[in-house]
């Protein structure tokens, strides 16, 4: 692999930087808010649905999981929730938008020695202002060669991702802690994929099945892709 790769491509949320973590404390605390109404279980369950449903609207990010809060809340209490709860979870979204990156252990090393030998790209999925605000506060944003923030990662989002970087698939390397997003699709097209996990992992991304793939690899912390790449 290491002979043939020419762009490196990184996930951003819980592969540079803390993300899923805030989204299930906001979760817990939701839950909390209408604890009065319906068992917390039953609430985290409504939202989760309703997230779900709201993809094709909202996409992935914080802005939708605080309008799908709002729609559970409505839901949850039959439109009879008091205007200061609604009020609370528009302030529990707000305060996601307001957290600190926290970047993950090794990140900023493994850049360091990666750019200048690889085009560094950010391949990643979610709300365009609020990932720009995170790289910009992160303090990465020179490492990368390019910036890509994706509505979603499917094959053919991927597809017009290396067409843009004019690079062939076999050359193309994506890091990422999600199965379902950052690996799947690439090996289709014909890339690399890199899984790094991460403890806690959003419901929608899990898989219920093995990957076995000659261009799939699966590592435990970012550090092993210098030796992987013989860095």
């Amino acid at each position: 692999m290491d002979n043939q790769i020419l762009v490196i491509a990184f996930d951003a949320d819980d592969t540079l930087w803390v993300n899923e973590p805030y989204f299930r404390e906001a979760e817990a605390q939701f839950a909390s808010l209408l604890a009065d109404f319906i068992p917390e279980k039953s609430i985290v369950a409504a939202l989760y649905e309703t997230e779900i449903l709201n993809l094709p609207l909202y996409g992935y990010g914080i802005k939708g999981f605080m309008l799908s809060m709002i729609e559970a809340t409505l839901r949850i209490t039959e439109g009879k929730a008091d205007p200061l709860v609604i009020q609370k979870v528009i302030e529990l979204g707000q305060s996601m938008l307001n957290k600190p990156v926290e970047l993950l252990e090794g990140v900023e090393e493994v850049l360091k020695a990666l750019h200048g030998k690889f085009r560094l790209v950010v391949a990643t999925k979610g709300d365009l202002l609020d990932q720009q605000r995170k790289l910009t506060k992160s303090g990465l944003d020179h490492y990368f060669h390019h910036i890509e923030v994706m509505s979603d990662k499917q094959e053919k989002d991927y597809q017009k991702l290396i067409r843009h970087l004019d690079c062939q698939p076999e050359a193309f390397l994506m890091i990422g802690n999600s199965l379902k997003s950052d690996v799947l699709p690439v090996l289709a097209i014909g890339g690399n994929a890199i899984h790094i996990p991460f403890h806690t992992t959003w419901a929608h991304e899990h898989i219920d099945h093995t990957i076995e793939h000659p261009n799939f690899y699966q590592m435990e912390s970012l550090s092993e892709v210098l030796l992987k790449l013989r860095i």
